[in-house]
């Protein structure tokens, strides 16, 4: 299985919906990743990231699934004082911050204890993420046994995740095992940035996802839309 994991495009947050650049930048990644032959698509079920998936369902004739744990993560959780006392997400933390003072050395089990993480609630956010993942690729046939995947059915599907910023991020480091502050000072992903990760059907029945690519605009320099790839990425 290849699994598609997606940002959704240029958001008007207000209206939890897509701009008029948003709008565009999900027509081309629909028709990219309808090239792709993709069989299934899932979304959150926040607006932004379901009128991202729109163009690819209509596109391909495919129904769009809501899985509802794929929700951005709420900014109270992400909520820090550093450095200078005033509350501010982590995505809009210089990203020194995360770094500073040994905090690169931190491996995974530790990295929920770097400063600016353990100010809020990201660790809670996580687990919820995980279990709802992991709940999410045992439907799709892959179980998660001691952090790697017993594959319970081969699956040969192309499968399509349309999310968010935060959460996304967060899952992917959960899936990849990269220490989540290393992930908030070092990985942004941009509007309709795409990320694949394989599954693959080994013979001895066990698998681990494999990362291709993490947030590819490649859609968009494609269209000569290159304009539209180094937009603000802060915002969740």
């Amino acid at each position: 299985m290849i699994l598609y994991i997606i940002r959704h495009g240029d958001p008007d947050y207000a209206t939890d919906s897509l701009t008029e650049k948003g709008r565009l930048q999900a027509e081309l990644v629909g028709k990219r990743l309808f090239d792709a032959g993709i069989d299934r698509v899932f979304s959150s079920p926040l607006g932004r990231a379901r009128q991202t998936a729109e163009p690819l369902c209509r596109m391909a004739g495919l129904e769009c699934h809501v899985e509802e744990w794929a929700r951005e993560v709420d900014v109270d959780m992400m909520m820090t004082t550093l450095p200078d006392g005033a509350p501010k997400s982590i995505s809009i933390l210089q990203n020194t911050y995360f770094l500073e003072n040994g905090g690169a050395e931190l491996g995974l089990a530790d990295s929920f204890e770097c400063p600016p993480v353990k100010e809020g609630r990201m660790k809670e956010a996580c687990a919820r993420i995980e279990r709802g993942g992991d709940e999410f690729l045992e439907r799709l046939g892959y179980k998660k046994e001691n952090g790697i995947y017993r594959i319970l059915r081969e699956n040969n599907e192309r499968v399509a995740l349309f999310c968010h910023g935060a959460m996304g991020r967060a899952w992917i480091a959960l899936l990849l095992h990269i220490p989540f502050h290393i992930m908030w000072a070092s990985f942004k992903y941009t509007h309709t940035g795409v990320t694949a990760i394989e599954f693959k059907n080994n013979e001895n029945g066990l698998t681990a996802p494999k990362c291709f690519f993490y947030s590819d605009m490649s859609h968009l320099y494609a269209a000569g839309a290159e304009n539209m790839i180094y937009n603000n990425t802060t915002k969740i």
